[in-house]
């Protein structure tokens, strides 16, 4: 063991003679070597977790330190320390871990609007993952997504409706977004009073949400009250009331500091202000852009972008310049060696609050059964949420919902029968993907159910399908020959050769071959492509690692693997009669194995086949929008509106608009299903079409869930929980982070829906608006209104309070703000009493400097199914929103 005193001699030394060091250390390594593990203080369960993590980080050299203090860190094999991979994925799902229940996207979350849904959602999501993990650590792996500690929940606010990863978030409301986000991270870490169930981390710390192709260059500037009134308060309620343990910082730079190296950020706000005591973790790679070109060049060396990184408080790298650069910077005199301590005791704390150094059966959340994952009990309650996430637009004439006894339907377009549609981004492996088409031919047995796609998703962009088994051939064979080898190389002899009718692989429960006894295989693919029809054709090869693709021996796709499931694709020609040599060389390393070889005819002719669709069909359900293929994390692609999985347009791709009016010319009554993961401008849908629903990315169940709605089986009661804009003329720059037109709460244009809009079957009549005339400052209100389901049909209502301050003394702050929401059942002919109480914090101003203050004067609620439009535009008729007056007097 070496202390304290010795570690400064060794110090001094270095600069003389770096030999002597090593020579040093690897005496008292071995010496540390010889020790019994049973002696060690941090493997005893019974000691307080701060004594075993500083006795724990005592027997370390410095490499060992740093070598912990990276995403995937490595056994320390003396200490029986093992192995451990910080980086798992938990969006929606526990994702890219094999089989998992996926629910819908984070957006089609906070469509919601039901806070404690997210706590069953983050518990169910949570059981999943322990139950994985330890199955995983009893077959001895310890890879990237086996682990307990998620990046997940995305709590960054979606003010701008082209960020592609917008998706991921719960909105545009900070409100909205906090209290989805608390539930969700309590759901996820459990409440036993010695361990975590999960690490949750909230991301992205601070002000992030696009642009994706320069996010690591970007430098943002907020005024204090945009800071506090915006883009921190759903952070400050993950740490102060759901104990978040982690909190992972972003790309760009904030203030002209990488909010991964930011004093402010990191140490003013999260630590000093908010008493934050768990880890930050970098956003991956992010560290690199503090030296690498073109990007931040804050320094110029790795070794300083470590140093800098570890001192302003960022503890551990998803990437790998802290090893070895960080002991570099140590040893060089960058950073203290205290600071590295520092860091490694959050991350240790983790680990040890996780159980990962106790006996397995002393830690509850061990007992959770493997049967868990994939349950009926956690699909019903996917389910649930999708039907929940339902947002009904428009609804003219009562055309929803349609009769069951309906002899033909028409289902149109590209979302009505793609799987990776209902996925979102960041997502688990389901064994059920109920597409729109499919679920409507389950909801109508007895109609003729008419299926076309009627265009791509974009023009540019087809929706790719796995080839088919007709125009593969290997020999005599149809298929390819596939030889499977056990190791990422392709070496020796394959354990398996066999034929392959269709490469459309996602191996969940099953292994790639018999006796597979790693998730290290790979695959060689060989054989022809043999096409029944000339044209253009895309030809894409997705794969969950890594995976090169040859035709005529020439090299056409090669990506290599970067954690994440991905897709590459080339264009060209194929003539009929004409056979083309076709390779595809995959491996595979973690735990959720696919790879599928798509393609699609780019000239082919889809439109004919839709209007032949729909004028033999009674109505027609048109299922559009966009896709997370096009949409996402900083993505390559490139097409008319998009801007590498930005949007650069927020209307509906040329292409789907074209259908849509040819569909519409017909004159049959059509209904307009929406999935996408961000707002969509359908100005000429919401003049033409009589009914609209926006289903977002709704998970495996997602089908299912818009077939209940359509069909009447059960009633809508989504909400949005983002503005949709008419145009992108309407939004201000998007590199710019000031609020000024941004957002209901700031927007002073006409919106095409509201945040907080959505309809119902039904009606619900309020009442009884009871507030106090006056309050002491500092003093809780309690706001209570009486709810009436004054239709026929039972549903849900989502209650909305808002709140407005007097312009006069709130000139730069919000028209009004969210703060209360409640998602209730009632029956037909019910009424209901519910009760909201409004903290001082909830109704205090933020001024010019970001201080809360409250002042003497008069502030305005509304309550109702809705927004407010403004002061006078109450919906009295219908009683939707109610509105009084209270005055603020001093104590």
């Amino acid at each position: 063991m070496i202390r304290k005193e010795s570690k400064k001699i060794l110090k001094k030394l270095f600069r003389v003679n770096n030999l002597i060091v090593v020579s040093i250390i690897l005496q008292l390594n071995i010496g540390c070597a010889t020790k019994n593990e049973t002696e060690y203080k941090f493997k005893n369960p019974e000691l307080p977790t701060s004594e075993r993590v500083s006795d724990l980080i005592s027997h370390m050299t410095l490499s060992e330190k740093v070598s912990q203090m990276r995403y995937d860190a490595p056994a320390i094999e003396r200490l029986g320390v093992p192995a451990y991979n910080w980086w798992n994925e938990c969006l929606h799902g526990v994702a890219r871990a094999g089989e998992a229940t996926v629910f819908p996207q984070a957006i089609g979350m906070g469509a919601t609007w039901n806070a404690p849904l997210l706590f069953d959602v983050g518990t169910v999501i949570s059981d999943e993952a322990r139950a994985k993990h330890h199955r995983f650590v009893k077959e001895n792996k310890r890879g990237i997504y086996q682990g307990l500690t998620f990046w997940t929940p995305n709590i960054n606010i979606f003010r701008d409706p082209r960020w592609g990863r917008g998706q991921e978030t719960y909105g545009e409301d900070p409100y909205l977004t906090g209290r989805m986000g608390v539930n969700f991270i309590k759901g996820l870490q459990g409440d036993d009073p010695k361990y975590l169930k999960v690490v949750a981390t909230a991301k992205h710390f601070a002000v992030h949400s696009g642009p994706e192709k320069s996010r690591h260059e970007d430098n943002y500037h907020t005024s204090d009250k945009d800071l506090r009134e915006t883009y921190l308060p759903a952070f400050e309620a993950a740490i102060k009331e759901a104990n978040v343990q982690s909190v992972m910082c972003a790309y760009n730079r904030y203030r002209d500091e990488a909010c991964c190296g930011s004093n402010l950020l990191l140490n003013d706000i999260l630590r000093k202000e908010w008493g934050f005591d768990g880890y930050v973790v970098s956003d991956c790679w992010a560290i690199n852009d503090f030296w690498e070109p073109n990007k931040h060049e804050l320094v110029e060396t790795p070794a300083e972008a470590s140093a800098l990184a570890v001192s302003r408080g960022t503890d551990l790298n998803c990437g790998n310049v802290f090893d070895p650069n960080l002991s570099d910077a140590v040893l060089k005199g960058l950073v203290d060696e205290d600071k590295v301590d520092r860091a490694l005791s959050r991350l240790m704390e983790a680990r040890f609050k996780l159980g990962m150094f106790d006996p397995q059966e002393i830690v509850s959340w061990s007992k959770i059964p493997y049967d868990v994952v994939c349950s009926d009990k956690h699909y019903a309650l996917s389910e649930k949420t999708a039907r929940e996430s339902m947002v009904l637009l428009k609804n003219e004439g009562k055309l929803l919902p349609l009769k069951k006894d309906i002899k033909s339907i028409a289902v149109i377009g590209p979302n009505a029968n793609a799987k990776q549609v209902l996925l979102g981004n960041y997502h688990g492996t389901p064994f059920n993907n109920i597409t729109p088409l499919k679920a409507i031919k389950e909801k109508l047995p007895n109609a003729k159910v008419h299926y076309a796609k009627g265009s791509h998703i974009a023009k540019g962009w087809p929706l790719l399908q796995p080839i088919p088994s007709s125009a593969l051939r290997n020999g005599d064979n149809v298929g390819l020959k596939g030889e499977y080898f056990d190791n990422k190389q392709w070496k020796g002899d394959p354990k398996v050769t066999r034929n392959d009718s269709i490469i459309d692989f996602i191996w969940v429960s099953k292994k790639p071959f018999e006796n597979a006894v790693s998730d290290n295989f790979s695959v060689k693919w060989t054989g022809k492509i043999v096409p029944e029809e000339s044209g253009e054709y895309r030809i894409g090869l997705r794969a969950s690692s890594a995976g090169k693709l040859y035709v005529n021996d020439s090299l056409k796709v090669d990506f290599k693997d970067d954690h994440e499931p991905k897709m590459k694709y080339l264009d060209m020609r194929l003539e009929v009669g004409k056979s083309y040599d076709i390779k595809i060389e995959y491996y595979n390393y973690h735990t959720d194995p696919q790879a599928q070889l798509l393609w699609s005819k780019l000239d082919e002719n889809l439109l004919s086949p839709a209007i032949e669709a729909a004028k033999k069909s009674e109505v027609v359900v048109l299922c559009l929008g966009l896709s997370p293929d096009i949409e996402g994390e900083e993505m390559p692609v490139v097409l008319d509106g998009f801007d590498k999985g930005d949007r650069s347009e927020i209307s509906l791709p040329q292409s789907q608009i074209n259908l849509l009016k040819e569909i519409h010319a017909l004159g049959k009554p059509t209904v307009l299903v929406l999935m996408n993961g961000s707002a969509l401008a359908i100005n000429w849908a919401d003049d033409n079409v009589p009914a609209i629903l926006e289903a977002w990315y709704p998970g495996e169940f997602g089908g299912s869930a818009i077939a209940d709605v359509l069909f009447g089986d059960y009633n809508p009661a989504g909400r949005l929980p983002v503005t949709f804009y008419k145009s992108v003329e309407d939004l201000p720059d998007f590199k710019s982070y000031d609020m000024t037109n941004r957002t209901y709460k700031y927007f002073n244009g006409d919106p095409l829906y509201q945040f907080g809009h959505g309809l119902s079957y039904t009606s619900f009549t309020y009442s009884e608006l009871e507030i106090h005339d006056a309050i002491k400052s500092n003093e809780n209100i309690s706001v209570t209104v009486q709810i009436t389901n004054s239709g026929d049909v039972k549903g849900d209502e989502v209650a909305q309070l808002y709140l407005a301050h007097n312009k006069k003394e709130n000139k730069e702050g919000p028209r009004h703000s969210l703060i209360g929401f409640k998602r209730i059942h009632l029956a037909a002919g019910e009424t209901k009493k519910i009760n909201f109480e409004v903290t001082p914090k909830q109704y205090a101003l933020i001024s010019t400097k970001g201080e809360e203050h409250i002042k003497s004067g008069s502030i305005q609620f509304y309550v109702g199914g809705k927004q407010p439009n403004n002061t006078n535009d109450l919906d009295s008729e219908t009683k939707k929103v109610l509105t009084k007056t209270i005055t603020i007097i001093d104590k």
